[in-house]
């Protein structure tokens, strides 16, 4: 049976999603904006996930937009703010923006935005001082991620949107993978914009939302019927949203204990490879990171062929090698955090979710260790 620990890229469809969702598949079939009976059943369940996550983060139902994942959240957030200025301005982005803000910000440069990018310290948080430096007069909009999906760094988010926020500057934070492993109070925070996505914590694939502070302003992505409020056009998924409703719930009950389990399980991973393997490096270590994610930097391994190498086990890591044209490159994370490129490239990352086991957890550290030995010829 395959050991599976690669959840900051997709969790597995948790049983109880999956049931919940059956019946918007079949008898709850009716399209959300008929007035009809089956249209009132299908309203019904996007109200109540709608509901659901508002809770989780304490905010009205009516800021919740559903899209059909985090990478358009991400580029409605940024497109919206772009258009209502006319395509004119600065975006300020951190430099470990997940692709969807990097690229859609590289769209927005050639449609006249100025753009920048802050960078990051040897732990992967953006310092506070360097981003209020490169605020500029003519800046609409703040870009930095809450959880690096490849390290799990956490950036100090509230000190960051209070400082935007004393300069009446948005700033939109990309949760994909915070959400459903640490708390996220969105008006205490002073948080303009929230990306989320469902298939990080156990909901579907393509569905997620944008959370949208009641006194911002928003330009629409999409144009068409007007679903969403006005806001994000085109029928809704509902069996999806239903399903990110419902995982959304049950990761904020479990999340306590979960967190506090998975967090022995990192300090036990990380210690058992550092005594096996004492070149080993650990990305972020020391600062806040996200108690499912543990991203090595091992000498002489590269990251790729381990990860090729245990997927002959049944285990199922990453690397932060990203493959384009038939060639590999660094992690540019780990890249923007000071590593030369080949210490960069044998980064492998190990993220765990709501299926994890003990057992899981025993078998990838047996087979870690033993892999990266083979690899170094120990």
């Amino acid at each position: 049976m395959m050991v599976y620990l690669d959840h900051n890229a997709s969790s597995p469809l948790r049983p109880e999603v999956n049931a919940a969702m059956q019946p918007f598949h079949a008898e709850r079939f009716g399209n959300p904006s008929s007035v009809h009976g089956a249209g009132r059943a299908s309203r019904q369940g996007i109200d109540e996930a709608r509901r659901r996550l508002a809770e989780q983060l304490g905010v009205h139902d009516s800021q919740i937009i559903f899209t059909s994942g985090g990478t358009e959240a991400n580029n409605a957030a940024l497109f919206g703010q772009a258009a209502r200025h006319g395509f004119q301005g600065h975006i300020l982005i951190s430099a470990i923006e997940h692709p969807s803000v990097l690229q859609c910000c590289e769209r927005l440069r050639r449609y006249g935005m100025e753009i920048s990018r802050v960078g990051v310290d040897g732990s992967g948080r953006v310092q506070l001082d360097a981003l209020q430096a490169q605020l500029r007069s003519k800046t609409i909009l703040v870009a930095v991620m809450h959880a690096n999906n490849e390290t799990g760094v956490l950036q100090e988010v509230e000190p960051l949107a209070q400082i935007c926020r004393a300069r009446g500057i948005p700033l939109l934070c990309d949760a994909v993978q915070s959400f459903g492993k640490v708390d996220i109070p969105f008006t205490e925070w002073n948080l303009s914009l929230l990306a989320l996505s469902a298939h990080k914590l156990g909901g579907p694939k393509g569905v997620g939302a944008l959370v949208v502070d009641k006194a911002l302003a928003f330009e629409p992505l999409l144009s068409g019927g007007g679903q969403e409020r006005g806001r994000r056009s085109g029928t809704e998924n509902v069996p999806g949203i239903v399903g990110f409703g419902l995982a959304a719930a049950l990761a904020g009950t479990e999340r306590v204990v979960r967190v506090k389990q998975w967090r022995q399980w990192q300090q036990q991973l990380e210690q058992r490879l550092q005594e096996a393997v004492p070149e080993i490096q650990i990305a972020g270590q020391g600062v806040a990171r996200l108690a499912n994610t543990s991203a090595f930097l091992i000498p002489g391994v590269h990251g790729e062929t381990l990860v090729m190498s245990l997927d002959l086990e049944g285990v199922a890591i990453s690397s932060g090698s990203a493959c384009g044209s038939g060639r590999s490159r660094p992690s540019p994370v780990m890249l923007e955090m000071g590593y030369d490129p080949e210490l960069a490239s044998s980064m492998i990352r190990i993220s765990m979710g709501w299926s994890t086991t003990q057992d899981e957890m025993e078998r990838l550290t047996e087979s870690l260790i033993k892999g990266i030995k083979r690899l170094l010829h120990w």
